[in-house]
């Protein structure tokens, strides 16, 4: 259905208080001459959300839904991404990305419950989420109407944008000195645009919001204990913990020794480059802490299969398909693999690092009877023989063929 040649009663908007939504608000409300309902998931954005009802009311939103979505965001998003170990390319942890299909899915359930026809977002039509969330909005009510303002409008820059506001008196968290993108929730905060739009320039140092910078950071190394159920993170040091609670409380520490940077210049589902800086501290340390546990849980074979699959995976959450029968298919493989993933991992947080300095586990499949390099009764070394000689069948056979006909294996 074509937005450009339809009128609609109402709009439900994806809104986050920002520059980019704020702007749009008001001019859905000019071009539709419709009801806007301002929808703001709390996914952890903190003090971002103090003000955002009164800020979408003044800027002519009809209602305002403010949701707090943390528990099921960790809970159901973060998690499963999380017992993957999917990471997208260079390192990034999908901190946006995981974002999105609950906040459309959320954003769908409110259209139904007031009757909105269309939902809108604020993503630009060069970007990733576009596609996130009106795959999401597809997947679960085919037939809703799409409104995307950057695909439609003239305000072709943020410089524009910040014009309109001005201009509106809408009030914004931007300005023109620092006129990055963010996005905030509990697992990560991401930085775009600006003066990062040049890969060569360093971020300012005041940009970052979540974490010390290392050179900064603390002298002494703090230790944390992580405990895993089923592949769960549950409890830091012995403390059982809620999901958002848990992930809270690890940025917290992770911020304090500065973990979790990474500036890195990404493909986009689109086609082209993007640089993104990210702030992903507790994400930084679960992603260690779960590899901990798995080494001693977790079968060769099934690890090696799996981590075969995590980059196919990580691909369909960054590009949108969480709501796919791909994703779900694979997503039922790596929890099946998570059933033995149980026991704790002890973490050494020092100056932007993470290191492993032990692990435990009731199921764990290390045996130190059979690893130690003492005498043992367990594994006969003599065995080995046999095992190399069954192994390299193929080389030698493919060698003799080889020295038949006069050439170098």
């Amino acid at each position: 259905m074509s937005s450009n040649a339809t009128q609609y009663s109402k709009i439900v908007l994806a809104y986050s208080g920002g520059l980019d939504t704020s702007v749009i608000l008001r001019w859905l409300i000019e071009k539709y001459d419709c009801e806007v309902v301002a929808f703001c998931a709390d996914l952890g954005q903190g003090d971002e959300l103090d003000t955002v009802r009164d800020r979408a009311l003044a800027t002519g939103a009809s209602d305002v839904f403010v949701d707090d979505l943390r528990e099921e965001f960790v809970r159901d998003y973060v998690f499963p991404v999380l017992r993957a170990n999917a990471v997208y390319e260079a390192g990034y942890l999908l901190g946006t990305a995981i974002a999105r299909p609950l906040i459309a899915k959320r954003q769908i359930e409110i259209a139904r419950e007031t009757g909105a026809p269309a939902v809108s977002h604020g993503a630009t039509g060069k970007g990733n989420d576009q596609v996130r969330f009106e795959l999401t909005y597809y997947a679960l009510e085919p037939t809703i109407a799409v409104v995307a303002p950057w695909r439609e409008w003239d305000l072709s820059a943020r410089s524009t944008l910040i014009d309109y506001a001005e201009k509106h008196a809408i009030p914004v968290p931007v300005t023109r000195e620092k006129p990055y993108s963010t996005d905030r929730n509990l697992l990560h905060i991401s930085f775009e645009g600006g003066v990062l739009e040049d890969p060569w320039h360093e971020p300012h140092a005041d940009m970052f919001l979540l974490t010390t910078a290392p050179e900064e950071a603390p002298g002494t190394p703090e230790y944390v204990e992580i405990t895993y159920e089923a592949g769960n993170p549950v409890a830091v040091d012995g403390t059982r913990l809620t999901p958002a609670a848990l992930l809270a409380h690890l940025n917290t520490l992770g911020g304090r020794h500065g973990i979790g940077r990474l500036d890195l210049v990404e493909n986009r589902y689109v086609g082209m480059k993007s640089r993104g800086v990210y702030e992903t501290p507790g994400g930084t340390i679960l992603l260690a802490a779960h590899q901990a546990v798995e080494s001693l849980t977790l079968d060769r074979e099934v690890m090696h299969i799996r981590d075969e699959l995590v980059p196919r995976y990580a691909e369909m959450v960054y590009y949108g398909y969480w709501f796919a029968p791909e994703r779900t298919m694979l997503q039922a493989a790596i929890d099946e693999s998570q059933h033995d993933v149980t026991g704790t991992a002890r973490l050494k947080l020092y100056k932007g690092s993470v290191t492993i300095v032990g692990r435990k586990a009731d199921r764990s499949l290390y045996d130190p009877e059979v690893a130690t390099f003492e005498a043992d009764s367990t594994y006969d070394q003599a065995d080995a023989h046999g095992f190399i000689r069954l192994s390299s069948l193929r080389l030698r056979m493919r060698a003799l063929v080889a020295k038949r006909a006069g050439k170098r294996p």
